[in-house]
This record gives C-alpha cells, structure tokens and sequence, in this order.
C-alpha cells in the first residue's frame, strides 16, 4: 500500500517564519531547468561561497579531516575541504533533480554496477539491507536505482516541520513508503516482503544508544542496528554507493554481501559496517559530509574533540 505525500500548502507554512524556506524551495525548483552541467556549476561555486560564509561548519570539517587523514598535510586536507564544499553545493543540485527532474533526464546519467548482487540476495525471499552512507550525492543515488528495483527507504523526521514535510512529499513521489528510522516492525515487515530497505547508519549516537567502533582509526559511537535487524530478518546485508564522475555522470555501486554477516560479536559487526562505508569514502573523499560531528560521543574518559 502506497503512503499518501503529506500536503505542503499548510496554512502554518504561511506564517512569515516560513518565507525563507518558501523563496529556498523556488531556488530548488528553478535549477531544475538549467542544464545539468551548468547547474552543477552553479552549485559549485555556491558550496564554494559557503566554505566563506559558514565558519562554524568550516571548523567541523576541517576537525574531522584531521582526525581521519592524519597522515595528510595541512595544505591537502585543507585543499580536500574546499573540494567538499563544491561538492556540497553540487548535493543541493542533485536533490533539486532527484525530487523533480523527469525520469529522462535523471535515468539517463548513471551506470549501475552489482545489480546481479542484489538480484541474487533477493532471490532467497528474505528482503535485502541496502547499507549507505551520508555522502553528497544520497538523495539522488537512491533515485538513480528506481529504474531496476523498488524499495523502501529509512528516514529521520528533520526538526524543522517544513523541511520534514517537504522532504517527506518529495521522496514519495518516487517511492511507495518511507520507514522511520526508530520503526522496526515496519522494516522486518518490508524485508520479510522481500523488498530491500535502505539506511545510512552512520551517524553519532547518544551514550547508551550505540556501540563503539573504529572509523577511520577514531573510536565512533554506532548504531548496532545493522547487525540485529539482519539477524532478526535473515536478510544479507550489501552495499549501495554513489558516485559522482566528471561530465554530471554517476556510479551506482551495489557490493556483494557481507559475507558471516551478523556474526556473534555485536561490536565486531559494527566494525565491518563501519569498515564498508569508510572504504567508499576512500574513494571519493570530497563526496562525503564531513560537516557532521560523527565523533561527538566519546569512549568513557576521552576528552571531547569539537568545540
């Protein structure tokens, strides 16, 4: 059963706290007429502006590249920021298209590696784990795979209630339901339907709610959730990246899965989860959100490592 898009004309959304977000919203909708590769270009050079304009989000980045490349130089890990916040600017573009560009335009731009992966998993009738990451190019990846298989996304509601709604009616337009992220029955209900779900689990958890695990060599507070609902469903877990290559073209990667997965060690479990989205970061370093503190929570007696 298809979930119906909440309505985004609201009469609360018209209060002039809301106006911002509705002259936002018509940026976002024109870019989707520019051509694509000027409207990434576009986008470029705002992300560029913003390196300027947000210096608290400047200091989270640069914190975490010294955190996670330590072996870089100064000058490459502060070159690797300024790629980021092009790359951020170019994220707004792709959500613009991935919410509102025709299938055209949109199907047309990606290649997809590993579908037979997918394929495979499926054909065992336990669903799938669609494992991500927070990484510039998210909203559109999930776009891109719409063509060759259905599935159903995690999402965490955003605080701010137009964002939320507006975030919600969008990806409905593409998909028939939306999880939320703390909804549990709804996921093992998707896999036991055997449509895949889709999560990107790499976000800082509060002490008490995750397990500690390396990323990148710094301890990071994890969600476990990744090795339970696979040990709950029997679903495999695999990979789902994007990349974005020159030209406005895209990667889609679907990975094998992973293999003795969940194992009998919660944290070593959360290790490999952590492992699978670190070596795509790898890949394409400037494409991911170092704007986030991902390392905020600390091992007990560590001292804080941002502001």
């Amino acid at each position: 059963m298809s979930q119906t898009p909440p309505p985004l004309l609201q009469r609360r959304f018209l209060a002039p706290r809301y106006w911002p977000h509705w002259v936002a919203l018509g940026f976002m909708r024109a870019l989707v007429f520019l051509p694509w590769g000027l409207a990434l270009a576009l986008g470029a050079l705002l992300g560029g502006a913003g390196y300027f304009l947000a210096p608290g989000r400047r200091r989270i980045v640069r914190k975490n590249l010294a955190l996670c490349f330590p072996d870089w130089s100064a000058n490459e890990r502060e070159r690797l920021a300024r790629r980021h916040f092009r790359a951020l600017g170019m994220g707004v573009v792709e959500i613009a298209m991935g919410w509102w560009a025709p299938d055209w335009r949109v199907h047309r731009r990606a290649r997809v590696e590993g579908l037979e992966h997918l394929e495979r998993a499926l054909s065992a009738g336990r669903g799938a784990i669609l494992l991500s990451g927070h990484f510039t190019t998210l909203e559109l990846g999930c776009r891109l795979l719409i063509p060759y298989q259905r599935f159903h996304p995690l999402y965490r509601p955003e605080k701010d209630p137009f964002v939320a709604t507006l975030i919600e009616r969008s990806r409905l337009r593409h998909v028939k339901k939306l999880i939320r992220s703390k909804d549990l029955r709804s996921m093992v209900r998707s896999l036991r339907d055997n449509v895949p779900v889709w999560y990107a689990p790499d976000e800082n958890m509060r002490r008490g709610k995750g397990v500690f695990a390396p990323f990148f060599g710094v301890q990071a507070s994890t969600t476990p959730a990744t090795s339970r609902l696979a040990r709950m469903s029997g679903a495999p877990v695999l990979g789902f990246f994007q990349l974005r290559e020159p030209g406005g073209r895209y990667r889609v990667i679907i990975t094998p899965p992973l293999e003795g997965f969940p194992g009998e060690d919660l944290e070593a479990d959360t290790a490999r989860v952590n492992a699978l989205i670190e070596a795509q970061v790898r890949r394409a370093p400037e494409q991911y959100f170092w704007g986030r503190k991902r390392f905020r929570t600390r091992p007990e007696g560590a001292p804080p490592l941002y502001d």
